[in-house]
């Protein structure tokens, strides 16, 4: 339900009333409300009336009809203004514009239910809606025309491998999950790494134990046995947060025969190498990165970000021999999510493409 102009000072006015007098917000004190402010009202936009007003006092107000559209895969709103979206890989301006209170309230009922709190002395918060999608919150005075709010909504949809690519690639990526390949896809942010990582992921054995670790639990697998980890924030008391370092660390007691890491953006990267050359074969995992190249000396910083004082050849080696294959994902200019190359790592720092190259990232 989009409201505009007029219409939105109206149902601002309805909206208070109903504050005023107390008690929960229903559907027919709505509808009692509005009858004795116009009871000459036609039936139709009485009822677009009610619609709205209740809109803006249950779950995210008039965000809910972005939200209901199964084509809109990010949600931007970029201070008081137009809200932004992204649908099918590029950028749209929405007509539908927030004021600074509808903000506000948005912002609580996104914080809320997961125990968070945001505010000028916790001015940035990360977390899961109840549906999977993730939400990014920054407040002033961090957000100079505020508050920003971006929503990565969870629409992971089971496709297949060749959505990503031509039958030759797709036979390749087949048989490293049958051959029980660690590999790593790596791609831009929105490239599609994770709808990749889940693709790929269900192809494993259904016999197989697999135990995936995630900062917002999104992949979703067919298996019968799978057992999913997701990482928990500091508590507003300063403590209990568990990281992904953590889980991974505590996912290698739990018997996995596959282990799924969303995604490798800290110091876990070394608990990871270190589990895949533990015998721990046909793992996945993903990393922000420009191509398969990069990926392995990004793979490389962020273990050495664990701070235990490193070798580097040593680290390389344990690299090369962990890691079996990397598959890079980017968006073509026309919103596809493709499989620009496959690398498999042969050496420390050398690998070979199976499919295209880094001059073609």
């Amino acid at each position: 339900m989009i409201v505009t102009g007029p219409d939105r000072a109206r149902v601002a006015a309805l909206h208070r009333e109903l504050l005023d007098r107390g008690g929960p917000i229903t559907a027919a004190a709505v509808k009692e409300v509005v009858a004795r402010r116009d009871p000459l009202m036609p039936g139709g936009e009485r009822d677009r009336l009610c619609s709205a007003v209740l809109a803006r006092t249950e779950g995210l107000g008039r965000l809910d009809s972005l939200f209901g559209d199964p084509t809109v895969s990010e949600v931007m709103i970029n201070g008081p203004g137009p809200v932004w979206i992204e649908r099918r890989g590029r950028l749209e301006r929405t007509t539908l514009e927030l004021d600074r209170d509808e903000i506000d309230r948005v912002v609580e009922r996104m914080v809320a239910p997961i125990g968070r709190r945001v505010d000028q002395l916790s001015p940035q918060v990360d977390g899961r809606l109840a549906d999977g999608s993730r939400v990014n919150i920054v407040v002033p005075p961090v957000a100079v025309d505020g508050p920003y709010v971006t929503v990565r909504r969870f629409v992971l949809r089971e496709v297949t491998i060749e959505s990503f690519a031509d039958t030759e690639t797709a036979d390749i990526l087949r048989g490293l999950i049958e051959d029980g390949a660690n590999t790593v896809v790596s791609g831009g942010t929105g490239a599609g790494k994770t709808t990749l990582l889940n693709t790929m992921a269900a192809l494993v054995d259904s016999s197989s134990r697999i135990i995936t670790v995630e900062d917002a639990a999104e992949l979703r697998l067919p298996h019968p046995h799978v057992v999913r980890l997701e990482t928990r924030p500091e508590s507003a008391e300063g403590g209990g947060q568990l990281t992904v370092r953590d889980l991974v660390r505590n996912a290698l007691r739990m018997r996995p025969d596959r282990l799924v890491v969303g995604e490798v953006r800290g110091a876990e990267a070394l608990d990871l190498i270190g589990a895949l050359n533990t015998g721990h074969r046909g793992c996945l995992s993903t990393i922000h990165a420009n191509g398969p190249r990069d990926a392995l000396r990004r793979l490389e910083t962020l273990a050495i970000l664990a701070g235990d004082n490193l070798n580097l050849d040593a680290l390389r080696e344990q690299i090369a021999a962990a890691v079996d294959a990397v598959v890079h994902v980017k968006r073509t200019a026309a919103g596809a999510r493709r499989i620009a190359s496959v690398a498999s790592v042969v050496a420390p720092a050398r690998i070979e493409f199976l499919i295209g190259s880094d001059d073609g990232v």
